[in-house]
């Protein structure tokens, strides 16, 4: 009984964690949201900001995989 009790907490542990990925998503859209609103009032200044766009959309994309593989240790090694 106690085995079942601490399986479920994994697994309710891995679906919290899970919800970081949704969280990158949404910021994922508002990164390139906030870009395009941007660059469509100062379209001059979109290409020097394409790089920082990346890398906002690389760090936002990163949380996301890093909460999957925290759901996976949870699941798996827990």
């Amino acid at each position: 009984m106690e085995g079942d009790i601490v399986q479920m907490g994994a697994y309710i542990g891995a679906g919290l964690a899970c919800m970081g990925m949704g969280g990158a998503a949404v910021g994922v859209g508002n990164v390139a949201g906030n870009f395009l609103a941007g660059a469509l009032r100062n379209p001059s200044a979109a290409a020097g900001q394409t790089a920082t766009l990346f890398i906002g959309i690389a760090f936002a994309e990163a949380l996301g995989i890093f909460s999957f593989l925290v759901a996976l240790l949870l699941m798996f090694a827990v």
